[in-house]
């Protein structure tokens, strides 16, 4: 029975590791020695898999099941490597990819003859074969496609979601070689309902998953366009896109800030590799700026609003609800929340943020911004100015007037959820 090995325990490996556990010997493999702690403890702060789901397959008897490990040379006995690292974008939002070259001198480090390497972070078309591959061809002595192989499979994880989860949703597979697609194939068909659509190269692979998310970063960008623009005639963007929703083929994509790991950053990918090629690509640099520039408008809207209102915008005391990257649940990379905070403070606003999901050392990891503490009590004081930036459940029945000084306070919906009456503004 082959061995696998999972590279990166995030929010990818882990219920990957999981799953693949419950039927092969699998080895999970992360540099982050608290995280693994934590995992080997049963537990997993991103909520992705389930502390019972996590315990049953670490506690597995037998050949099968998972153990968790920091240590390289506890991985070397695998014959499967599967490479979940995250793909970010840097300060100046290009492609970082110091992470997946780590791992694949890493795997340079250990990898042994036929056997097969399998990467899933997000890339641009191109990145296995030329930037990854050629890396463990070096630190290991060994030739591609001659002594190891490898395929790629994008990860389709989409953080807080329970209904499309990794065994029910289809994958796309594929491999260096007719022979490696199948297996590579065969071996995800073992762990998913759904089964797999088999690419035809690996670059047709990765050229699927990017466009995946830029398709939706630019249908977004487009309704915060059309935001703006409705914005200027004060026309409320919700209630146009319900009455456009009315025809049977019309999208009814919202308005609202783009971050996350995967819609915010993709773009960013595709677009490098186009540039690289010398074609800049128009339509995804375009949307992409729409989308980065709504933080911006969504603070300026609210100052305004203030202003209207008399209210003193030094010193001001502002409520932002939410910071997380999307609703129901604790992922805050690349959330643009955070910089509809830096905008306000630049304005000299007292801000107060609370999320009942987000960790608050994380988040001052992150970013070095302080939240409040998650059984806080939001009601302790009212607030010039409430904003309402993610749609986590427990928003959804606040009590807006012990939060603010009535309709002297400015109310801020950037999701569309509250009561349009009790609110002054809303994208």
């Amino acid at each position: 029975m082959k061995k696998i090995a999972i590279i990166g325990l995030g929010y990818v490996g882990l219920p990957l590791a999981v799953e693949f556990g419950r039927k092969y010997p699998v080895i999970g493999f992360d540099i982050n020695q608290a995280r693994v702690a934590e995992l080997n403890a049963g537990h997993d702060h991103t909520l992705e898999t389930e502390d019972d789901d996590l315990q049953s397959v670490l506690n597995q008897k037998g050949p099968i099941g998972l153990s968790l490990s920091t240590n390289i040379d506890d991985i070397k006995d695998a014959q499967i490597y599967i490479v979940t690292v995250p793909t970010p974008i840097d300060k100046y939002k290009r492609p970082d990819l110091t992470p997946l070259i780590k791992a694949s001198e890493t795997l340079g480090k250990v990898i042994s003859k036929g056997d097969i390497v399998i990467y899933e972070s997000t890339v641009y078309p191109g990145a296995t074969e030329e930037d990854c591959l050629p890396v463990i061809e070096k630190v290991s002595g060994m030739k591609f496609n001659v002594d190891f192989f490898a395929g790629y499979s994008p990860e389709r994880i989409n953080p807080g979601d329970k209904i499309n989860t990794l065994t029910t949703i289809k994958k796309i597979t594929s491999g260096s070689t007719p022979e490696i697609a199948d297996k590579v194939d065969a071996l995800y068909n073992t762990i998913l309902l759904n089964g797999t659509h088999k690419a035809s190269s690996i670059k047709v692979a990765e050229a699927a998953k990017v466009i995946e998310n830029a398709q939706r970063d630019l249908n977004i960008s487009f309704v915060n366009e059309l935001a703006l623009i409705f914005d200027r005639m004060n026309i409320d963007t919700n209630e146009v896109i319900d009455a456009a929703g009315s025809k049977w083929n019309f999208l009814k994509y919202r308005p609202g800030l783009v971050g996350g790991h995967c819609i915010g950053v993709d773009p960013y990918y595709l677009a490098f590799k186009a540039e690289a090629l010398g074609y800049y690509p128009e339509v995804i640099r375009s949307g992409r700026r729409v989308n980065d520039d709504m933080a911006h408008f969504v603070a300026g809207k609210v100052v305004k609003l203030m202003i209207k209102k008399g209210l003193t915008i030094l010193n001001s005391k502002v409520l932002l609800l939410g910071v997380t990257f999307k609703e129901n649940c604790p992922d805050i990379r690349n959330t643009k929340t955070v910089d509809i905070v830096d905008e306000l403070q630049e304005f000299g606003c007292q801000l107060d943020i609370y999320d009942p999901w987000a960790s608050p050392e994380e988040v001052m990891h992150e970013y070095g911004i302080k939240t409040m503490e998650k059984n806080a009590n939001i009601y302790a004081k009212k607030y010039d100015a409430v904003i309402l930036a993610v749609s986590h459940e427990q928003f959804k029945d606040l009590d807006l007037d012990r939060l603010t000084n009535g309709n002297k306070s400015v109310i801020f919906d950037i999701k569309g959820i509250l009561p349009k009456d009790k609110v002054d503004g809303r994208l």
